[in-house]
């Protein structure tokens, strides 16, 4: 993938501000590392920066609500199966459930995965869980800083809808999961691989056309469920309770 040049003239009469935008994420990334603790097993969206804004996310308020809700079901289903094995982040967007962390065994690894793609309205799961010891606090708090970063560079993209995309983080590899277009998705790519301490970029999107886009705002407006896209997420997504399961995703790594 040929990374896009920043165009120097974007920066120059802002830099200021986006230093102190930048300085504001890694504050509040500190402050959230504060929390953290490594015997803490599971994280219910706790590696999402910046809630997306119901009147600006392109899923209906039913559908975010409905994320949250998937999201607490399938981390208690999880704990109830690992009890405090392993360190796991669950995330769900658009009824799609994203798993990052760390597991002692595969056997854990696959039971985590079964839990979450057993709950309720679950189209499906993205296990990207790795058989290895728990991150460390320290590798924690980076993730935490790495995301303030990514998150201030989209806001800063004026050719991007920032609270178009939640950003997860783990072990300095991004993962980027919305409801976006081609070019969209490209962009935000190389964005999110400029940043410092970023080893590799994850695409988790539902792709929409042009046309699919000037629909979704009207819809979600409206609380008309979205039409769905295709889905542009190395390994592919276990069938969840309520559909078929999407595209594998695409690792793109930092070069």
């Amino acid at each position: 993938m040929t990374v896009e040049r920043m165009d120097p003239t974007r920066f120059s009469p802002s830099a200021a501000r986006r230093g102190l935008r930048l300085l504001h994420a890694a504050a509040a990334a500190t402050l959230a590392a504060a929390a953290l603790s490594a015997c803490a097993p599971l994280i219910v969206g706790g590696a999402a920066v910046g809630g997306a804004l119901v009147a600006t996310d392109r899923r209906t308020s039913g559908t975010q609500l409905e994320d949250k809700s998937i999201e607490v079901k399938a981390a208690g289903r999880i704990r109830d199966v690992l009890g405090e094995r392993g360190h796991v982040n669950v995330n769900s967007y658009n009824r799609m459930v994203l798993l990052t962390g760390e597991v002692p065994s595969e056997a854990d690894r696959a039971a985590a995965e079964q839990a979450a793609a057993r709950v309720e309205n679950v189209k499906g799961v993205y296990n990207e869980l790795a058989v290895m010891g728990n991150s460390s606090l320290t590798s924690r708090s980076s993730d935490l800083l790495i995301q303030g970063k990514v998150k201030a560079t989209l806001v800063d993209a004026k050719d991007l809808q920032s609270n178009a995309f939640e950003i997860v983080v783990e072990r300095g590899i991004v993962y980027l999961l919305g409801r976006v277009t081609e070019r969209e998705a490209t962009r935000a790519v190389d964005l999110a691989r400029s940043v410092g301490g970023v080893l590799k970029v994850v695409r988790v999107f539902e792709i929409l056309t042009e046309a699919e886009l000037a629909g979704t705002a009207s819809r979600a407006a409206q609380g008309t469920p979205a039409t769905p896209g295709t889905a542009s997420p190395t390994s592919a997504p276990t069938q969840g309770a309520a559909g078929t399961a999407a595209e594998p995703v695409q690792a793109t790594p930092v070069r």
